[in-house]
C-alpha cells in the first residue's frame, strides 16, 4: 500500500471522526453552560424536548436530510450544529496535513487545542459565557501536555499562562477603572491564559493583538449598523442615536487569534524580531 493511499485512508477516518466529535461538541456547547449533564438524557430537541431518534442524529447528514427541522415539532435547528460538524473534521484534516512529519502525538495536542477553541467560540456566541471547565481545564491540559509539545517547553507553557492571563487581567482592570464598567469578563482572561498554555507567551501576545485588531473592526461594523437604532422617550417620540454599548462576545476573537498563533505565530515573531 502506497503512502498516498495510507494518507487518503487517514483523511477519510479523520473526517468521520471529526464529524462525530463535532456532534459531541454541539452537545457540550448546549448543555455545559446550562448546567445539564452530558451523560443523560440522550439527545433531545431544545424546543419540544422530545428525544431525537438515532437517524435524526447522524452528524452532517441528518441536518441536511431533515432540512433544519425537528422530526416532531418542526422547529428550526440552529445553523451552529452544522457549522461545528463541518469545522471540526476540516480542522482535524488540516492539522494532520500540517503535522505529516511530526507524528500523531503533535496532531493530537493541536487537535485538542483547536477543539477547545471551537467549543468556546460557539458557547460564548450563544450564551456570552466561557465555562471554566474549558478554559481552566484547558490550562491544566496544556501544561500537562507541554513536555510532548514540540513547539514549546513546560516553562514556556507556564510563562504563556502567566503572561496571557496577566496582561489581559491588567487590561480588563484598567478599562473598568477608566470607564467604570466591566468591559471584559473573567472568562476571556482565563481563555487567553489557556491559549498561552498551548502556544507560549509569544502565542498569547500574538493572539491578544490579532484578536484586538479583528475585534475592533467587527465592533466598528456593529456600531455602524446600530447607529440608527430607534429609541423612544417618555412622550413616545422616536429618536435615532448611537448604541455604543452593544455587547459583542470577545471569546471568538481570542479563539481566532489562538488559531493564528498556532499556525503563524512563530513565523510572525521570526519576521518581527528579524527586523531588529
Amino acid at each position: 500500500m502506497t503512502f498516498d493511499r495510507i494518507s487518503s485512508i487517514y483523511v477519510i477516518l479523520l473526517i468521520v471522526f471529526g464529524a462525530i466529535m463535532g456532534s459531541f461538541f454541539n452537545m457540550l456547547i448546549y448543555r455545559t453552560p446550562r448546567g445539564l449533564s452530558i451523560l443523560g438524557p440522550s439527545s433531545f430537541c431544545p424546543k419540544c424536548e422530545k428525544p431525537i431518534p438515532w437517524w435524526g442524529n447522524i452528524p452532517l447528514l441528518s441536518y441536511i436530510i431533515l432540512r433544519r427541522r425537528c422530526v416532531y415539532c418542526k422547529g428550526t435547528i440552529p445553523l451552529r450544529y452544522l457549522l461545528v460538524e463541518i469545522l471540526t473534521p476540516t480542522a482535524y484534516v488540516l492539522l494532520y496535513l500540517r503535522n505529516s512529519d511530526a507524528g500523531m502525538v503533535q496532531w493530537g495536542i493541536e487537535a485538542l487545542f483547536v477543539s477547545l477553541l471551537i467549543i468556546v467560540t460557539f458557547t460564548d456566541i450563544e450564551t456570552y459565557l466561557i465555562p471554566d471547565i474549558f478554559s481552566i481545564g484547558g490550562i491544566f491540559i496544556g501544561l500537562f501536555l507541554s513536555p510532548w509539545n514540540r513547539n514549546l517547553t513546560f516553562l514556556e507553557s507556564l510563562f504563556g499562562v502567566i503572561v496571557g492571563g496577566g496582561v489581559l487581567l491588567l487590561i480588563a482592570y484598567g478599562y473598568q477603572k477608566l470607564r467604570g464598567v466591566e468591559g471584559m469578563g473573567g472568562g476571556d482572561v482565563k481563555l487567553l491564559a489557556m491559549i498561552g498554555a498551548f502556544t507560549g507567551w509569544k502565542g498569547a501576545i500574538f493572539a491578544l493583538f490579532s484578536s484586538a485588531f479583528v475585534g475592533t473592526i467587527a465592533g466598528f461594523v456593529v456600531m455602524m449598523q446600530s447607529k440608527k437604532s430607534v429609541s423612544r422617550d417618555d412622550n413616545g417620540d422616536s429618536h435615532h442615536g448611537n448604541t455604543l454599548s452593544t455587547m459583542i462576545p470577545y471569546g471568538p476573537f481570542l479563539a481566532l487569534g489562538g488559531i493564528g498563533a498556532l499556525l503563524w505565530g512563530d513565523d510572525f515573531w521570526r519576521w518581527y524580531l528579524g527586523g531588529f
